[in-house]
C-alpha cells in the first residue's frame, strides 16, 4: 500500500496497486481473474457482496458454461451439489413431451446452485494468486490517464490499475460512472424462481422445460438438485403476453397446472421466497469498450435472447477479457478493445441474431408445437437438437464458417477425462 500526496492539506488516502481491477465477482469476473492470474498478472477482484451469496438464476449450465469451466480447470467436485444431467424433458402447449439425450462421454449439462458455484469459482480465482476483496463495493472512477485509471472502491481507497474489467451486473456501476449507462433500461426477458424440495414425481430426476401457450415465447423449468431438491422457475419476454407485474399472481396458476404438479409430486414444499430478476440480452447493441475499462458478462449484456442462458456467455467473456488483455499483440488500450470487441463480435453477434429470430417462432402457439413436433421426429432430431440447445455447438454456427472444424456436432462433452 502506498499514500497519495494530501492536496489542500487534506489527509493522505491509501492507493493500491493492481495491473487488473475486476468490479464484481460473478462467474464472468472470476473467469477473467483466474485467466489473469494463472498468467501471473496482478489481478485484484472487488465485489460489494460478502461470499458466499446468493444470486437469483436457473442454476441451470449449458454445454458452452461447462466447456469455458473446463478450459479454467474447474473441478465439479468443488460444488458440493452439482448435479449431472442427461436427459432433458419438453412439453409443446399442446401437451406434446419429447426427451431430449444429453448423452455421451462428457458433460452436457449440469445444475448447480449459484451460491454454490460462485463461491467455487472465486476461490479457485483466488488459489491461482487472485487478490480478493469482498464486502467492498465500487464507488467510483477517480482518474483516467493514458497510463492508468483510478477507482475508489469502499473500505479500501484508491486503486490504480492498468485495466479495469467490469462484471458488475446489468445496472453496472461502472458503466453509470463512466457515462456511458442506458438511462430506463429494464433487460429483455425477465425470470422468477424458487426452490422446492421433498420432490417425489418425475422432477425429483429430470431436467423438465415446459412451453405453456399463454406465456410464450417465455417457458417454465424445473431442475433437479441433490435430496430431492428442484431449482423450479420460469422467464417472460419484457413486452410479451405476460407482463412483468403480474408474475407474482402467475406463479400459483403455474404451479397448480397439473403436468407441474404431477411432475413436483403431491408431497413438494416450496422453500423460502420466490425471487425476481431481470436479463440483459442485447449484447449487439451495448458499448463493450470504454478507454480501459472491458465490460463482461451481464454488464455486457452478453446473456442468450432465445433462453435467457447467461452463466456460459458470462464465462466466455471473462475469458475473451482477459484474453485481450493477455494478448502480446495488444500493446495500447486501443489495441485491447479493439481485440476483445472483435472476439466477441466473433463469438456471439451471429448466435445473438439467431435467437432472437428462433424467439419470434416460439413467441406464437404453432411455432413452438411445430418446433417440439419436429424435435421429436427422430433419434438424431433429438440428439442433435439437444446439443444445440444446450449450446453444444454456437447457435449460428452452420452460418458462420469461420467457426466449422472437423468434430462439428461429434465432440464429446466436457469433463470428458
Amino acid at each position: 500500500m502506498l499514500d497519495t500526496a494530501p492536496s489542500d492539506n487534506a489527509p493522505a488516502r491509501p492507493l493500491l496497486e493492481t495491473e487488473v481491477l475486476i468490479v464484481g465477482a460473478g462467474p464472468a469476473g472470476s473467469a477473467a481473474a483466474r485467466m489473469l492470474a494463472a498468467a501471473g498478472r496482478g489481478v485484484t477482484v472487488v465485489d460489494k457482496a460478502v461470499f458466499p451469496r446468493d444470486k437469483c438464476c436457473g442454476d441451470g449450465l449449458t454445454t458452452l458454461a461447462l466447456r469455458e469451466l473446463e478450459l479454467l480447470h474447474f473441478a465439479p467436485s468443488s460444488v458440493p451439489s452439482w448435479t449431472h444431467v442427461q436427459h432433458a424433458w419438453l412439453r409443446s402447449p399442446s401437451g406434446r413431451e419429447v426427451c431430449l439425450p444429453l448423452t455421451g462421454e462428457g458433460q452436457f449439462a449440469a445444475i448447480t446452485p449459484r451460491i454454490e458455484l460462485d463461491n467455487a469459482l472465486l476461490e479457485h480465482a483466488r488459489a491461482a494468486g487472485a487478490t480478493v476483496l469482498d464486502g467492498h463495493g465500487f464507488i467510483g472512477v477517480v482518474e483516467q490517464t493514458t497510463q492508468h485509471i483510478v477507482v475508489d472502491i469502499e473500505h479500501v481507497g484508491l486503486v490504480r490499475a492498468r485495466y479495469v474489467i467490469a462484471a458488475d451486473g446489468m445496472w453496472s456501476p461502472v458503466r453509470k460512472a463512466l457515462g456511458v449507462g442506458e438511462a430506463g433500461y429494464l433487460g429483455e426477458w425477465h425470470g422468477f424462481r424458487q426452490y422446492a424440495n421433498n420432490v417425489t414425481g418425475t422432477a425429483k430426476d429430470r431436467l423438465h422445460v415446459w412451453f405453456d401457450a399463454d406465456i410464450l415465447p417465455g417457458y417454465t423449468w424445473s431442475f433437479p438438485l441433490p435430496d430431492g431438491r428442484v431449482n423450479i422457475g420460469f422467464g417472460v419476454l419484457r413486452g410479451g403476453t405476460i407482463k412483468v407485474q403480474q408474475m407474482n399472481t402467475l406463479w400459483p396458476d403455474l404451479l397448480s397446472r397439473p403436468h407441474i404438479r404431477e411432475a413436483l409430486g403431491a408431497d413438494a414444499v416450496l422453500e423460502g421466497r420466490h425471487t425476481a430478476w431481470p436479463i440483459p440480452a442485447r449484447i449487439d447493441q451495448t458499448v463493450l469498450t470504454h478507454d480501459r475499462v472491458l465490460f463482461v458478462g451481464d454488464a455486457a449484456a452478453a446473456t442468450d435472447a432465445l433462453t435467457g442462458e447467461g452463466i456460459g456467455q458470462a464465462l466466455l467473456t471473462g475469458r475473451l477479457a482477459a484474453e485481450a488483455i493477455l494478448s502480446p499483440d495488444t500493446l495500447t488500450p486501443a489495441m485491447v478493445r479493439s481485440r476483445y470487441e472483435h472476439d466477441v463480435r466473433h463469438h456471439l453477434f451471429a448466435d445473438h441474431k439467431m435467437s432472437m429470430m428462433l424467439s419470434r417462432v416460439l413467441a406464437k402457439r404453432w411455432g413452438a408445437r411445430g418446433a417440439v413436433r419436429v424435435v421429436g421426429l427422430s433419434a438424431w432430431t433429438r440428439r442433435n437438437f439437444a446439443r444445440w440447445m444446450f449450446e453444444d455447438e454456437p447457435r449460428a454456427v452452420l452460418l458462420t464458417p469461420s467457426r466449422w472444424h472437423r468434430r462439428l456436432l461429434r465432440r464429446p462433452g466436457a469433463f470428458a477425462d
